[in-house]
C-alpha cells in the first residue's frame, strides 16, 4: 500500500522531439481544424517557428516519453484499478514543430479518503525548451481504488 513516502518521487529526465507528422496526426485525431495547427505556412504567418502544437499535446508528449503510466508501475498498481482523476495545463510558451521539449516527472501530493478505499496521487511535469524556455506545466491526478 502506498504511504507519503511516495511524496517528491521524481522519474528520469526525458527529451521528445516534436515532429510536423505528429503535430498534424495529433490535431486531426482531435477534430482540430485550425490551420496553425496543420499548415507551416500559416503557422509562420502568424509569427510562430513552425507548425503550433493543440493546448493538449503536451500529455501526448508525456505518452511518448513513457511517463503516463510510470508512477503505477513504479508502485506496483494494477491500472485496472485506477482511474484518471484530473489533468491541468499551464502554458508559458507555445510549443511547436521541431522544438526539443525536456521534462522530469515529480509526485507532489499523496491523500487517502474512505479510510484507504482511494489513493488519490497527484503529479507534476513541467515541460521546457531545449533553450531553457518553460513550456508547460502539466499535472495529473490518479485515484486508486481498492477493496
Amino acid at each position: 500500500m502506498l504511504d507519503k513516502s511516495i511524496v517528491g518521487r521524481q522519474y528520469a529526465p526525458f527529451s521528445v522531439e516534436v515532429e510536423k507528422g505528429r503535430l498534424r496526426a495529433f490535431a486531426k485525431a482531435i477534430g482540430e481544424t485550425n490551420p496553425l495547427y496543420l499548415d507551416e505556412n500559416a503557422a509562420r504567418a502568424a509569427g510562430y517557428r513552425s507548425l503550433l502544437a493543440p493546448p493538449s499535446f503536451g500529455w501526448a508528449i508525456i505518452m511518448e516519453a513513457d511517463q503516463g503510466f510510470s508512477v503505477l508501475t513504479d508502485c506496483g498498481i494494477d491500472k485496472a484499478r485506477t482511474v484518471h482523476g484530473e489533468q491541468g495545463f499551464v502554458y508559458h510558451n507555445e510549443i511547436c514543430a521541431g522544438d526539443v521539449v525536456n521534462g522530469r516527472q515529480t509526485v507532489v501530493d499523496y491523500v487517502e479518503k474512505k479510510g484507504g478505499l482511494l489513493q488519490i496521487i497527484t503529479t507534476e511535469i513541467p515541460l521546457v525548451h531545449q533553450d531553457g524556455r518553460p513550456l508547460c506545466d502539466l499535472r495529473s491526478v490518479i485515484v486508486v481504488r481498492n477493496g
